[in-house]
């Protein structure tokens, strides 16, 4: 049954509209993208590196592959999700929230999990049975996952994300909320003091709700809506970021003479073979430095903050920051 959610505001939770960006509403909605098994139109670059990795590392029969169902399931433990405390949490922070769960709450989820896949596997029921021993092995596996599948490209994530809340808040500033709030998503509409969503199976309310609103754009979680509401925490919607759809294509590769006059010809050429995350030995492959020389100018660059080191199995994949592609931007024009 298809429902219309209507979402009340009062002053008080109209003050209390809030952005986060947050990195377990990337964990979930990328984990189950990787057990689908489909050629995805928009991320089909990332699946085709990290999908590996992850059967590699015994993620598609962990943990996560328990509690996250493929998308005919669709329903996901709202504990995943704690609502961050701040704009940006780190994801050791939002990994000390899972594991700060109420068994209570836990042992809630897992129910309806039950209910709508018919029975828990064998993880879980052990999950069930003793979640604060439990988390911790949850966790454990969330922060591999994070490791392998995100870590390496939360750079280029974290810019598309920041600039959807920087034209979101320049529309709330120029327009005022309720433009904001109308232009979220199709199938959200703002009127009369509420949010009304359509295509829901669930009802949204006040009652059910805690005040306020938080609002966490995602390159994952598209091309639909995502809600949690674990009161007395502000209701959470995810929605699909804008400029997701140009997140894994190929950029023009920057013009490094200016940059190598600063940083040396070969940190320079480095930096810009980073457009996706590399090994030590692929670099070397690619450049045609030696692997001696490629590690020692990564040593440079990663205490520069210019580089980031991921491990993932028996290798280090090596990544770009935000500083670095900041960086390369006036070095390609």
């Amino acid at each position: 049954m298809v429902v219309l959610a209507e979402l009340a505001f009062s002053a008080g939770d109209l003050a209390r509209v809030r952005f986060a960006v947050s990195p377990m509403w990337e964990v979930v909605p990328s984990f189950r993208l990787l057990r689908a098994g489909i050629a995805h139109p928009i991320h089909r670059p990332w699946v085709e590196q990290v999908r590996p990795r992850l059967v590699a590392a015994g993620l598609d029969r962990g943990w996560l592959a328990e509690l996250i169902p493929i998308p005919s399931i669709g329903y996901v433990p709202d504990f995943l999700n704690p609502a961050p405390a701040g704009p940006t949490p780190a994801p050791g922070e939002e990994w000390d929230a899972i594991r700060a769960s109420l068994a209570e709450r836990v042992r809630q989820d897992l129910d309806h999990l039950a209910r709508h896949q018919g029975t828990l596997g064998p993880r879980l029921r052990t999950l069930h049975a003793d979640p604060p021993g439990r988390l911790a092995k949850v966790t454990e596996e969330i922060e591999t996952y994070w490791e392998l599948a995100l870590a390496p490209y939360w750079a280029r994530i974290r810019a598309v994300l920041d600039a959807d809340i920087l034209y979101r808040a320049r529309l709330a500033a120029e327009h005022g909320a309720g433009r904001l709030l109308n232009d979220l998503h199709t199938s959200v509409s703002w009127d009369d003091n509420a949010l009304r969503m359509t295509g829901r199976k669930q009802p949204l309310t006040r009652t059910t709700a805690g005040p306020g609103l938080l609002l966490i754009p995602s390159a994952f979680t598209g091309p639909g809506l995502r809600t949690r509401t674990t009161p007395p925490g502000p209701p959470q919607l995810a929605y699909p970021a804008r400029g997701t759809g140009s997140l894994w294509q190929a950029r023009p590769a920057p013009r490094t003479d200016t940059l190598s006059a600063v940083l040396g010809r070969s940190r320079a050429l480095l930096l810009a073979e980073l457009e996706t995350p590399a090994s030590t030995t692929q670099l070397a492959h690619r450049t045609g430095l030696s692997p001696a020389g490629v590690s020692q100018y990564l040593t440079a660059l990663r205490k520069a903050g210019l580089v980031s080191a991921h491990r993932v199995g028996r290798s280090v994949l090596y990544a770009r920051t935000t500083a670095a592609e900041t960086l390369l931007q006036p070095a390609s024009t």
